[in-house]
């Protein structure tokens, strides 16, 4: 039976363990995942590269906000281990991950991907003053309540881009020196899906400048201090490791892939096929290219045609219907690949 269709997202100002962790590593000529920052490499060893793949669902589904007391000390960054991924290389105590420098008291404007957009709550809370980043994150490491809470903030493209946001500017705790952690927390109001992340920083009179991504380089930051723009029109899907479409508003589909395994020479991929808030009801066309020379190998619950490097895939007769706000999935196998990637992945619907 379909279930709640699930929102996808991660904080990337200040940027989560596994955004940056995801840009540190992906090769933007392959798209395989190739970690040079030593903890990013470290926690790839442990959770494997669909962890970076996926870096968008630290999540859990029955996660109701909770947090101390749900979450076990030591899990906060990968959300425990009730999720759909292993995320638990991010938990790793190391003072080496990438980081954002910034100054203590000053507004920064917040940006947290919106790969799905659902209606929801976001909470930042921060470590406490001698947070040590060498020893297990514990709730009692964090300040008891968030510094910065919004509920339904704005939002500018996406979904299921690596651009689209929602933003808010949050005004930072002052007194805060040296390194710390910033947990983020999205609780969705229309489901128990919740988020969880991660972000590394130190206080170090910085303006949003990023460290330790690459060979250690520093990246150019946000305004520290901006105007929020006016939100834009949702954008159509740009080519990534993990693809996307535009925005279904009322009465269409969006398609959400994701890697299940992958292996020397291939991998298994699932789409999941979302309705927005009217259902879908005549029946789901999904359609992408392979970067390379994949081959499509097998299919399940979906018809597939291939023309080249288009692959299309039509739903089966019992799974055209999707409910509002619910999905449907099928899974493929393909074989040949140089990485676990699609292009131009839509999904159009009568």
């Amino acid at each position: 039976m379909p279930s709640p269709a699930e929102a996808h997202g991660a904080i990337q100002v200040p940027g989560s363990r596994t955004w940056f962790c995801y840009q540190d590593g992906r090769n933007p000529n392959t798209g395989a995942i190739e970690p040079k920052n030593a903890a990013c490499s470290a926690a790839v060893a442990q959770s494997g590269v669909n962890s970076l793949y996926n870096w968008f669902a630290v999540l859990r589904s029955d996660g109701a906000g909770r947090v101390n007391g749900f979450i076990p000390d030591g899990q906060l960054c990968s959300g425990g281990t009730g999720g759909p991924y292993n995320f638990t290389g991010f938990n790793l105590a190391r003072n080496d991950w990438p980081t954002t420098h910034l100054t203590a008291g000053r507004t920064i404007q917040v940006k947290y991907n919106n790969w799905a957009k659902h209606p929801g709550t976001f909470s930042l809370y921060i470590t406490k003053n001698g947070y040590d980043p060498t020893k297990p994150l514990a709730w009692g490491d964090l300040e008891p309540t968030p510094f910065d809470q919004v509920t339904n903030p704005p939002a500018n493209g996406g979904p299921g881009t690596d651009d689209g946001h929602y933003y808010w500017n949050a005004t930072l705790p002052s007194g805060k020196t040296g390194k710390h952690l910033i947990y983020s927390v999205w609780s969705r109001s229309d489901s128990t899906e919740t988020f969880y992340g991660c972000s590394d920083v130190v206080f170090d009179g910085g303006n949003g400048e990023v460290t330790g991504i690459g060979n250690g380089g520093t990246q150019s930051p946000s305004p520290s201090t901006p105007s929020s723009p006016s939100p834009s029109p949702s954008n159509p899907s740009s080519p990534s490791a993990s693809p996307s479409n535009p925005n279904p508003g009322n009465g269409g589909c969006t398609a959400m892939y994701s890697v299940k395994s992958a292996w020397t020479g291939g991998f298994q991929g699932e789409v999941m096929v979302h309705a927005g808030t009217a259902p879908v009801s005549g029946g789901w066309t999904v359609n992408w290219t392979f970067p390379g020379s994949q081959t499509l190998a097998q299919v399940w619950s979906g018809k597939s045609t291939v023309t080249g490097s288009l692959v299309s895939v039509k739903n089966e007769s019992w799974n055209g219907s999707v409910p509002a706000n619910g999905y449907v999935t099928f899974g493929f196998l393909v074989s040949g690949a140089t990485a676990p990637s699609v292009n131009n992945l839509t999904c159009t619907s009568p």
